[in-house]
């Protein structure tokens, strides 16, 4: 394969990755033949896989204005992937012209690719961290050159707990976060669930991404919501991804998309 100019020399295009299929399903440009032979497989089991991430994306937009609408104008996107269609610095700074953007990620694939993406623009950054190491990711020379920190900030945590496991604790690290966010900072989260799945869907689909370097897991209702604790949750609370303060007619199959979403605000 030809390797293409935004493809960074040090990134492997032979192994699919979880942030460029991710771009794939959102109908970006930013992925290869590999990523999209994994994308078909997952489409033939679960034909209506593009349309749940599309709506989570839809999702982030919603939370994105949302929290600029209550003056946040610094964003800090954990597990971010690519900075793909319809990407968090250009729906803030929509609303708020002088946003300022941090994106985090573990993946080399997706750092590789934002640094590429995002090198002549002076209000982002890019760190290469592990969600689960706050104070890596809080203290990171970037972060505290783009954010302030002492203001309100809006962490997204948008489908990435799915890919962190029990043993992991993640529960842990976002009351850190949280400890160390000021007054004001909102937490954005979705996260994908198998309450309403056929278990052999559910089942098949975590099967799928053992193939890349990001398994994943589900978790139930209750312990997404177990995820806010310590904020105040933004009406209508955690509910189905669609159902999050939708903007219009809800999408084709919002009732079986199967994740959860809530925005919450540390006070």
């Amino acid at each position: 394969m030809t390797r293409p100019a935004w493809a960074p020399q040090d990134v492997d295009i032979d192994r699919p990755s979880a942030a460029r299929v991710y771009d794939y399903y959102l109908g970006g440009s930013h992925n290869f033949a590999v990523d999209r032979e994994m994308a078909r497989q997952a489409i033939a089991d679960w034909p209506d896989l593009p349309r749940v991430l599309q709506a989570n994306r839809a999702f982030m937009r919603r939370a994105v204005r949302y929290c600029a609408a209550q003056g946040i104008d610094q964003f800090l996107d954990v597990g971010s992937g690519i900075p793909t269609v319809g990407n968090v610095h250009e729906v803030a700074r929509a609303a708020l012209p002088g946003a300022r953007v941090v994106y985090v990620d573990i993946d080399p694939v997706a750092v590789a690719h934002s640094c590429a993406l995002l090198a002549d623009d002076g209000h982002t950054g890019v760190v290469h961290a592990d969600f689960l190491d706050v104070e890596a990711v809080l203290g990171d020379p970037v972060t505290r050159t783009v954010l302030d920190l002492d203001r309100p900030v809006a962490l997204l945590v948008v489908a990435l707990l799915h890919f962190v496991g029990d043993e992991r604790r993640p529960a842990d690290a976002l009351a850190r976060y949280r400890d160390a966010l000021a007054p004001g900072s909102h937490l954005v989260l979705s996260h994908a669930s198998a309450d309403i799945m056929p278990p052999e869907r559910a089942d098949d689909h975590v099967a799928l991404y053992k193939r890349t370097a990001t398994p994943m897991s589900m978790r139930p209702h209750d312990e997404v919501v177990g995820f806010f604790d310590g904020f105040s949750l933004v009406d209508p609370g955690v509910v189905g991804i669609p159902f999050w303060q939708p903007d219009g007619t809800l999408p084709d199959g919002a009732e079986r998309n199967p994740g959860y979403a809530g925005v919450g605000r540390r006070d």
